[in-house]
C-alpha cells in the first residue's frame, strides 16, 4: 500500500511516519511540515557501506550527495554511519564544517566554483577537488601555490552515455554544462595539462550519467568507459589514476509503478565490470567512490499539508489547494515530477475522487500532483505527499514571501526539530530600508 517503509498505519486507522501518528505531528508542528525517519536514512547509510565493504572491503567509500538535503543533524548522521560528502558550494562545505566532519572524506563539486570557495576548501583541507573546469583547474593551481600546497584533485568526464531519465537530470552526454567530454578529446587533454601544473595532485577521475535510474546496464557501461578512459591516460601519459568515481543516480520509489533494484545490486554488478576490465586493461583496482543522495533520504520523508478549498471546475479538474507548494516541492513545476498521496486521518480509504493537489504560490504551474486519484477531500483534511526526503527542503524558496517549513526527525518513536519553521522576521532580515 506505501510507497516507503518508513510510513504505516495506527490502530485509529491514521497514517504514521517512523512509529509516529502523521496526525498529531501535524496537530503539534503545524502545516506544511517535513517529517524524516531516522531509522530509514540510517538503514540506507548502512546498505550502501556495506555494500562498497563487501565489494572492495578497505577500497572504497559511498559518499552522501549533501545537495539532496543538507543540514547539521543529516551531515551528523552521514558521518556516525561511516560515509563520506559530497558537497557542491560553500554553504554545504561550511555545514559539514562545522560539525566536525572528517575534511579528508569530503568530495568538492561544482561546475563554477568561485575563488572564494576553493580558497576555502583548501583551507579546510577537503578529500577531494572535483574538477569541472579549465578555468577552475587553473585557479586551483595558483591558489594552492600560493599557500604553498598540493591540492587533491578528480576531474569530472562527461562518458557519452544516455541514462534514459528526465532531460533536466542528464548529466552524462557531451551536451552537458558538467565536465569534460571524452568525445572530443578535452578530458585526455586535460589531465595531460594538470599533470604538468606543480601545485595539482591528481587523484582521480569522476562521472555521473544522470538522477532517478532504474536499469543496472548504464553504471556498468560507465565503469567500462571510465576505466577504458584511465588505460589511455596511463599508456598516453605514463599515470595510473588511483581513484574511480561514479556517481549517484540510483532510482528511488516515488509512486507504485516505481520499481527500483536493491542498492547492493548495482554495487555488485558494477563491482564485477571493475575486476573484470582491470584484469583485461592490465590496471591495478582503483578506489572506487559511490555517490549517493535522494535513495538515502528521500524515501525517509513525507511533507505534511492542510486542504485549504476544493474547487471543482464542472467537465473540466478538480483542485485541491494545500497551504504549501512549490516553495516547499518544486520538483513538479521543475520535472513534471510524480509522487504518492494520502489522506493522513485514512490513508486506507477507498479513492473515488481524480483530483489535482495544487499550491499556494501565484503561479498556474504551482501544482504538488496532477491527476490523483483521492478518497473525497474537504477544506481542513490533512494531506501527506510521501518520498519528498530529497530535493524538497533543500530546493524550497521564499517566492511570494512564504516562510519554509520546519524539519522534523523522528527517532523511536520520539520527534524533534532540525530546523526551525521560518517566520515573517526571518524572511525580512536581510532586508534593508529605503537607502534614498
Amino acid at each position: 500500500m506505501f510507497v516507503s517503509e518508513a510510513l504505516g498505519m495506527n490502530e485509529k486507522g491514521h497514517l504514521t511516519v517512523g512509529g509516529c501518528d502523521c496526525v498529531d505531528l501535524a496537530y503539534q508542528y503545524g502545516t506544511p511540515l517535513y517529517v524524516l525517519d531516522e531509522g530509514t536514512i540510517r538503514k540506507n547509510c548502512r546498505s550502501y557501506r556495506n555494500a562498497m565493504e563487501s565489494c572492495y572491503g578497505s577500497g572504497g567509500i559511498a559518499l552522501y550527495a549533501s545537495k539532496a538535503l543538507s543540514c547539521k543533524a543529516i551531515c551528523r548522521i552521514a558521518q556516525e554511519e561511516g560515509l563520506g560528502l559530497d558537497v557542491v558550494s560553500g554553504g554545504e562545505l561550511y555545514t559539514a564544517h562545522i560539525i566536525g566532519f572528517p575534511m579528508d572524506r569530503i568530495y568538492f563539486h561544482g561546475n563554477n566554483k568561485t575563488r572564494d570557495e576553493i580558497r576555502m576548501g583548501l583551507e579546510l583541507g577537503v578529500g577531494r577537488f572535483v574538477v569541472d573546469n579549465w578555468e577552475e583547474l587553473q585557479i586551483l593551481n595558483q591558489i594552492a601555490g600560493e599557500m604553498g600546497s598540493k591540492a587533491r584533485t578528480a576531474f569530472r568526464i562527461k562518458p557519452g552515455i544516455d541514462a534514459h531519465t528526465h532531460d533536466f537530470v542528464k548529466t552524462g552526454q557531451i551536451d552537458s554544462k558538467f565536465g569534460f567530454a571524452l568525445e572530443n578529446g578535452e578530458a585526455a587533454d586535460i589531465i595531460g595539462k594538470a599533470f604538468q601544473m606543480p601545485n595539482i595532485d591528481i587523484q582521480g577521475v569522476h562521472c555521473h550519467i544522470g538522477s532517478q535510474i532504474f536499469d543496472i546496464a548504464p553504471f556498468e557501461l560507465a565503469a567500462r568507459v571510465m576505466l577504458g578512459f584511465m588505460a589511455e591516460v596511463k599508456t598516453r601519459y605514463g599515470l595510473e589514476i588511483n581513484e574511480l568515481n561514479l556517481g549517484g543516480g540510483f532510482g528511488i520509489r516515488y509512486i507504485p509503478e516505481h520499481d527500483p533494484l536493491a542498492y547492493d545490486l548495482y554495487i555488485k554488478a558494477v563491482s564485477k565490470v571493475v575486476s573484470g576490465e582491470c584484469k583485461r586493461l592490465d590496471l591495478k583496482i582503483p578506489y572506487i567512490v559511490m555517490e549517493p543522495g535522494r535513495s538515502i533520504v528521500a524515501s525517509a520523508g513525507i511533507t505534511l499539508y492542510t486542504v485549504g478549498s476544493v474547487k471543482n471546475i464542472k467537465n473540466v479538474r478538480t483542485y485541491v489547494s494545500v497551504d504549501g507548494g512549490m516553495t516547499d516541492n518544486p520538483r513538479y513545476a521543475l520535472y513534471g515530477s510524480r509522487y504518492e498521496a494520502f489522506a493522513a486521518d485514512r490513508p486506507a480509504a477507498k479513492r473515488t475522487s481524480l483530483v489535482t493537489i495544487a499550491g499556494r504560490c501565484c503561479e498556474s504551474g504551482d501544482i504538488l500532483i496532477k491527476d490523483i486519484q483521492m478518497p473525497p477531500l474537504k477544506a481542513g483534511d490533512l494531506l501527506a505527499v510521501a518520498a519528498t526526503g530529497a530535493y524538497n527542503y533543500s530546493m524550497s524558496s521564499n517566492y511570494n514571501r512564504v516562510p519554509r517549513p520546519p524539519v522534523i526527525l523522528i527517532r523511536d518513536g520520539n520527534s524533534a526539530v532540525i530546523i526551525k519553521r521560518e517566520d515573517y522576521a526571518d524572511i525580512t532580515r536581510n532586508d534593508c530600508d529605503y537607502p534614498f
